[in-house]
């Protein structure tokens, strides 16, 4: 029987995916684990533990001692945090990772998923329909830590046999957790000022185009590539990953309708210049083919969806209060 750790279950990804992981595999089966104690009221539906990923003698006691046979290890510094703290983003992105590639290695998992992102491109990457191959060169403290990830996550797998797998995510806009300091944040931010009557300030501009994902599409992908047969899988490293690209201006547009008052005024600041590194568009051929992916949500369909969805969940969790 599978048992399920995820770590950074509190953040962006993590509370959606812990949720999917518990009807897959059960409620006992999964442990949903944070450096913040108070996430517990987060999981009701699985356990959940404090767990610091950086303890490497906590958590090879945990795996050991709870039979844990895949880890979902999600806990990070984002791209807009990791500016500011760069050595702390480091030690955290990659020592993290290590600790549990060498873990893996120890207890023989069944499976390592990790996040990677396209951070790991550069300015001198094409921008159009990036190919999964394209040059490197991240200018971030996080690309540098992603692609550097990347290579390790490659180097288990030739040289130990490890079965982790990992997706290049772009940005990722879901309703049910706040925004995690990334730098595509303000698409998740620009429908909680939509809805509550007030402008919105983007920190990107307004015609800056990147590569986004709505949240249920990131957790069928991340499902769909952990439960796919070991011998469809041939990128090693991360897979490529695209569902629809947008600017800020087209988002606020498509939010326009359903609120003809709101605002919006574009204010850079240092978050642009990680998005100008990033490319505008994904070519995601290699999971496509390997196992099938395929998005199921574009702008207008995410939009619609988040603006029916918001309003309850801003309500619960005030309630929850």
């Amino acid at each position: 029987m599978e048992k399920v750790l995820v770590t950074g279950a509190a953040g962006q990804l993590g509370t959606e995916l812990t949720q999917q992981l518990t009807e897959v595999y059960g409620p006992e089966a999964v442990i949903a684990t944070d450096i913040n104690p108070e996430a517990n009221a987060s999981f009701p539906y699985c356990r959940f533990s404090k767990l610091d990923v950086m303890d490497r003698d906590r958590l090879r006691k945990y795996i050991r001692e709870e039979k844990i046979t895949q880890v979902y290890h999600l806990a990070a510094i984002l791209s807009a945090s990791a500016e500011k703290k760069p050595l702390l983003s480091w030690q955290v992105n990659m020592d993290s990772l290590l600790h549990l590639l060498e873990l893996a290695r120890e207890f023989k998992l069944n499976k390592l998923f990790w996040p990677s992102s396209i951070a790991v491109f550069g300015p001198d990457t094409p921008k159009i329909q990036t190919r999964q191959h394209a040059a490197k060169e991240p200018i971030t403290a996080y690309g540098i830590a992603k692609l550097a990830g990347e290579r390790w996550c490659a180097y288990y797998h030739q040289h130990y046999g490890i079965d982790v797998r990992s997706l290049r995510f772009p940005g990722l806009i879901g309703y049910k957790a706040l925004p995690g300091g990334g730098t595509t944040d303000y698409a998740v931010a620009i429908f909680h000022q939509a809805l509550a009557g007030k402008s919105f300030r983007s920190f990107l501009k307004k015609d800056s185009r990147l590569p986004m994902m709505y949240m249920p599409d990131a957790i069928k992908a991340t499902l769909a590539l952990m439960q796919a047969p070991k011998d469809r899988i041939s990128i090693h490293s991360s897979y490529n990953l695209a569902a629809m690209s947008f600017t800020p201006e087209e988002l606020y547009r498509g939010i326009l309708p359903y609120f003809p008052e709101f605002t919006i005024t574009y204010d850079p600041d240092y978050r642009q210049t990680i998005a100008d590194g990033w490319p505008q568009s994904i070519d995601d051929r290699e999971a496509r083919r390997d196992w099938n992916w395929s998005p199921d949500y574009e702008l207008p369909a995410m939009i619609r969806e988040i603006l029916q969805e918001l309003p309850t969940w801003i309500q619960n969790k005030q309630s929850d209060l």
